[in-house]
């Protein structure tokens, strides 16, 4: 029995099984809170993007944006999988270098890039810099003239497109941290700096519009925008881009209320859009490079917690709250997050309760999922939340001194820990004495 449009089965223990292992199994291995993704999942979810380019064999590259989920192993399946990455801090770019991943084929994003960031990301040799700011242009020439070194380097910009999704993860409209301005000379200003720089090649335009987007709409209309702008480079300055990063956002199912787009077809629209405008501007097709984290990693995540207490107001509301919460996973709290969620030891009984689940954050705020359809709930059940995949972990926090979870990986019916749990020795590790 598949679970409502999940990619998740129920055994015939009536138990959740993720790739082919029994989830209270996991739970008896491991503990909980626990992150489990299944990397069938993951690696499908590459193959859709990867595979639909070259059927229609456009020159691509397919960069996993790492702030969704970021951990060795991870890192791993996508260099397994002949991904590019996206990195934005020191951190992210370290944990790519223990990954042994290609430093050819990672790219460096953010808006506020440290000089040792920079200066990091030149000395490995990565594959492309994204500039976000003058005092990056500015900073990234410095260094490369230091070294006598060169780099290949995209302008973000802004193309004034507001998406259809929450305010915190909309980044493509015109008052936005990210990017150059389209509309005020920024960007134009910027390509100046930018143009036949000696030590800066200039491959193009990166746009990244927001995220969790389910239409295609705003991503062709982004693309003609920045086409508005090649045109006019093109015609004074005769500049012909070499790559065009289009971002990434595709929308995942995390309820009912979502319904995501196969990524092919996400894939197909823009190639085709780009394909239109080339033709119009007579110039050669350009690299096609989109930037996919969550629609990667989202859906093949799964957090297991266990239920503690139960309180219930009679004619209010019935509570039930879970060893894990905003420590964990933030969303719910940061921007109203939805998701969907069973308990995995009765995955195959129906619903004939509604429950509030609570994380045990000494937060008011700190709740995972309002009103949720459960049959009758006990302490020790074992929840399961569904498309936990991106931005549990990568926002996962120390509030209240709670341990984040360990993450196990499963494939081909065996699971492997590829993160430990930490243990109180960790969170304390950096503190010092005052006596």
């Amino acid at each position: 029995m598949i679970i409502d449009n999940h990619p998740f089965q129920v055994n015939q223990h009536g138990h959740l099984e993720i790739g082919g292992v029994d989830s209270i199994d996991l739970v008896n291995k491991y503990g909980t809170p626990l992150y489990v993704y299944d990397v069938h999942i993951i690696r499908e979810n590459c193959r859709a993007f990867i595979e639909t380019f070259k059927e229609l064999n456009v020159p691509a590259k397919v960069a996993y944006a790492s702030k969704a989920f970021s951990t060795v192993a991870m890192l791993q399946v996508m260099k397994q999988e002949g991904m590019c990455l996206d990195v934005v801090s020191e951190g992210e770019l370290f944990t790519a270098l223990q990954a042994d991943f290609p430093t050819e084929n990672i790219h460096l994003h953010g808006n506020n890039k440290s000089m040792n960031e920079l200066r990091m990301a030149i000395d490995y040799n990565i594959g492309c810099i994204v500039v976000d700011n003058f005092r990056e242009i500015e900073l990234v020439a410095e260094l490369l003239q230091e070294q006598d070194k060169q780099m290949d380097v995209l302008m973000r910009v802004t193309p004034g497109i507001e998406s259809k999704t929450h305010q915190y993860i909309m980044t493509g409209n015109e008052d936005s941290k990210f990017g150059f301005n389209l509309t005020n000379g920024q960007a134009e200003q910027a390509f100046q700096q930018l143009f036949q720089h000696s030590h800066i090649q200039f491959k193009g335009l990166h746009c990244h519009i927001g995220s969790q987007i389910f239409e295609t709409d705003r991503f062709l209309i982004a693309t003609e925008v920045l086409f508005q702008e090649l045109k006019k480079w093109k015609d004074t300055y005769q500049f012909i881009p070499e790559v065009l990063n289009l971002g990434g956002g595709y929308g995942i199912r995390y309820t009912s209320q979502d319904a995501p787009i196969p990524y092919a077809v996400y894939v197909k629209e823009l190639v085709n859009e780009v394909k239109k405008q080339v033709e119009a501007l007579a110039i050669p097709m350009p690299e096609i490079w989109l930037e996919p984290g969550r629609a990667i990693a989202g859906n093949a995540g799964i957090t297991l917690y266990t239920v503690g207490a139960i309180k219930q107001i009679p004619g209010i509301r019935n509570y039930i709250a879970v060893d894990g919460g905003m420590t964990d996973n933030l969303r719910p709290a940061l921007y109203q997050a939805k998701y969907e969620a069973i308990l995995a030891n009765k995955a195959n009984q129906a619903p004939d309760s509604e429950v509030s689940v609570a994380g045990k954050c000494c937060e008011s705020g700190d709740m995972l999922i309002w009103d949720l359809p459960l049959p009758q709930v006990h302490s020790n059940d074992i929840l399961a939340v569904f498309s936990t995949g991106a931005y549990g972990y990568s926002m996962a926090n120390h509030y209240n001194r709670i341990a984040k979870p360990a993450i196990v990986f499963i494939e081909d019916g065996e699971d492997k820990l590829v993160l430990k749990r930490e243990t109180y020795q960790d969170i304390t590790r950096n503190d010092l004495s005052y006596e």
